[in-house]
């Protein structure tokens, strides 16, 4: 049932080579932009060990079972849910095993009644082990969306994220600078607090898209707190407008690529 129920959807892996970077953020915000502009949309907490989305989303109910047993995913802002955190005693720490994790990511994509979806965003842990393994082998992923910081300690790890992705043949629709830079709320000077551009020359030399830079404000980090995505909070900030223009170039990748692998479909067929 796993990949019937998926064959229509978009599966998009948003990942990063290390914690701490606004992964999670990314994810909610994209997930709930897209489902603003009328698509019907998943958020998957793939992050066994530190799930943040039952908090950023605002949601700390158990889901249900439907008629034949699956899960029911939650709902919040028009997105469906689904995360270990909304299990019974999900607020305590996971101490499992890589073959647990693989079992319950797995569980999740197919014991879950998702239904009809245009797009499937899946929050990763960080890193690049068995959830990222399991993922990749168990559906086939539309592609993955990197997340970094602009230090080259965290640039280093999101290029191994990048490298993990296309050994296992997932395409890279895209790489995001978050905590770019920070704009003074009293005289709007700019500074460049952990650096800048470092992700976009990265992307540019390992030739794979750019969506785009996401500044440091706390805004952001309140409303994820919060449970209300900046994006809901602030629907005409300048913050709403950066991820609106990310998920247009997301939904343009995403086309390009697959009319991409259409076109290698008909070569290899002829």
């Amino acid at each position: 049932m796993g990949q019937q129920q998926h064959s229509n959807t978009e599966m998009i892996a948003v990942a990063s080579g290390k914690g701490g970077v606004g992964k999670s953020t990314v994810a909610v915000n994209l997930a709930v932009r897209l489902a603003q502009e009328g698509a019907a949309v998943g958020l998957l907490d793939a992050d066994v060990h530190g799930p943040n989305i039952p908090m950023m989303m605002g949601v700390r109910d158990e889901p249900q079972r439907g008629s034949d047993h699956n899960m029911l995913p939650l709902e919040q802002y028009g997105v469906k849910l689904m995360s270990v955190g909304f299990l019974p005693g999900g607020n305590k720490p996971v101490i499992w095993r890589g073959p647990l994790i693989a079992k319950i990511i797995k569980q999740f994509l197919v014991q879950v009644e998702w239904g009809a979806l245009d797009y499937l965003l899946i929050d990763m842990p960080p890193g690049t082990g068995d959830a990222q393994i399991t993922l990749s082998q168990a559906v086939a992923l539309t592609g993955g969306v990197i997340v970094s910081t602009p230090q080259d300690v965290a640039l280093g790890d999101a290029m191994k994220g990048v490298g993990m992705f296309q050994t296992v043949g997932v395409p890279i629709l895209g790489l995001i600078e978050n905590m770019s830079y920070f704009l003074c709320p009293c005289c709007g000077a700019r500074t460049d607090i952990f650096d800048h551009g470092g992700t976009r020359r990265a992307s540019e030399t390992h030739r794979v898209p750019f969506l785009g830079e996401i500044p440091l404000d706390p805004k952001i980090r309140v409303g994820g707190d919060q449970g209300i995505p900046i994006i809901v909070a602030e629907p005409d900030s300048v913050y709403s407008t950066i991820f609106a223009d990310m998920c247009r170039k997301l939904v343009a990748n995403i086309r390009a690529d697959d009319t991409a692998r259409r076109a290698k479909a008909v070569l290899i067929k002829e």
